[in-house]
């Protein structure tokens, strides 16, 4: 299927000449920062985050209900806000874990293998909950599907992701698939694909898989958000497609997310099983389509165009549109943080996010840097032994 050409709302921005470990910290950094601006507001309509601040969030901000976070309804006794990371970051490090285990491409037995462990047995501190705990203890039910699926009911990682609910759960932590990958989207979606087959069926499956080319898109030398875009649409399939092309259709016509927040979500409604209020989803919500998509990733998109790239930008974007905004901002960070490196996230908020979440930030980045060029030259090495074998074959010298 042909690609959506796209242009940038401003197409003055050139692109940035990075090296992969500042691309790499940028994406990773990036996705963290996203996600713990977006946490404090997640679930709440755009109308009800201006009521609650007075206006629109501009940086880190408290909890919902203030001091009474423990056991306010319905999201007690998790405290999002003040800078702490949720679930998004929390997966997405594990991943990395299981990454600099293996140190090379992963599929759904490294599910089995290595990130349920990482769940279930390494205690680590959890921002939201104010103490040490085992990862298992803060995930939602659609990541406790995979513990319950591989540890306990012993399935087939390749099938295990059939009848979880479909959401973004497996989309959300696919930032590092696409780094190891970078620069080859079409290699990243392939193995997002193979890897969350342990986690999501349907459009959740399919938005992991575009969100991993998406982050190795991003990492190219010549990016901008147009070329993601358009990579993202040359390998999206059915209502994913459908959905990231009408958003991004609706993007490209705004320059700021302020007049862009209504219209994006008009855009990606008919796509969306969840429905009007978020936090009464419908009947049909959550269950497998090739009608439908995940609302985050073509929010994340569409807020990443009307930026322009530009993170602070694109992040606020995602964090006052709503709903599930700290997966959107972990998203659209990850894609503005591969675009333009780390120098293009406020210091402040990297500070402040790494101090609260007692989290070192970069540690993660320089592990999955050194593993995607160990993958590299393992890759290479394949590649030339298979072009050796298939010259034999074919009688060419």
């Amino acid at each position: 299927m042909t690609p959506m050409k796209l242009m940038s709302p401003t197409g003055n921005k050139q692109p940035t000449a990075l090296a992969l470990d500042e691309r790499i910290g940028g994406a990773l950094v990036g996705a963290a920062v996203g996600d713990a601006l977006g946490g404090p507001v997640e679930g709440r309509s755009a109308e009800q985050i201006v009521e609650r601040h007075g206006g629109r969030v501009t940086g880190i901000v408290g909890p919902w209900d203030g001091d009474d976070w423990r056991t306010a309804r319905p999201i007690a006794p998790y405290c999002k806000g003040d800078g702490h990371v949720t679930d998004d970051t929390l997966m997405t490090h594990a991943l990395v874990r299981v990454y600099g285990a293996v140190r090379d491409h992963l599929d759904a037995y490294s599910v089995a293998d290595h990130l349920v462990p990482e769940l279930i047995a390494n205690p680590r501190w959890i921002p939201e909950l104010q103490a040490e705990a085992l990862p298992l203890q803060r995930v939602f039910l659609a990541e406790k599907w995979i513990v319950a699926r591989l540890h306990y009911g012993h399935v087939d990682p390749r099938e295990a992701g059939s009848g979880n609910i479909v959401n973004c759960g497996a989309a959300m932590y696919m930032a590092p698939v696409g780094l190891v990958n970078a620069a080859h989207p079409r290699a990243a979606y392939a193995e997002a694909l193979d890897l969350t087959g342990a986690h999501q069926s349907s459009y959740g499956r399919e938005a992991a898989g575009v969100f991993a080319a998406a982050v190795a898109a991003a990492c190219a030398p010549d990016a901008t958000p147009a070329t993601v875009v358009d990579t993202c649409l040359s390998l999206a399939k059915d209502g994913t497609r459908a959905a990231i092309e009408a958003v991004c259709e609706v993007a490209v016509q705004h320059q700021d997310f302020e007049t862009a927040l209504a219209p994006l979500r008009a855009a990606v409604a008919p796509f969306d099983t969840v429905g009007p209020d978020y936090r009464s989803p419908s009947l049909g919500a959550r269950r497998p389509s090739r009608l439908h998509a995940v609302e985050e990733l073509p929010i994340a998109l569409g807020m990443l165009l009307v930026a322009d790239g530009d993170y602070r930008h694109a992040v606020l974007g995602s964090v006052n549109y709503g709903r599930d905004c700290d997966s959107i901002a972990t998203m659209s960070g990850a894609l503005a943080g591969a675009l333009h490196g780390e120098a293009a996230i406020p210091a402040t908020w990297v500070k402040t996010v790494a101090e609260a979440s007692r989290l070192d930030l970069h540690a993660p980045a320089r592990t999955l840097t050194d593993v995607a060029r160990e993958v590299f030259v393992r890759d290479t090495a394949r590649r030339r032994a298979h072009e050796a074998a298939f010259a034999t074959l074919a009688g060419t010298p």
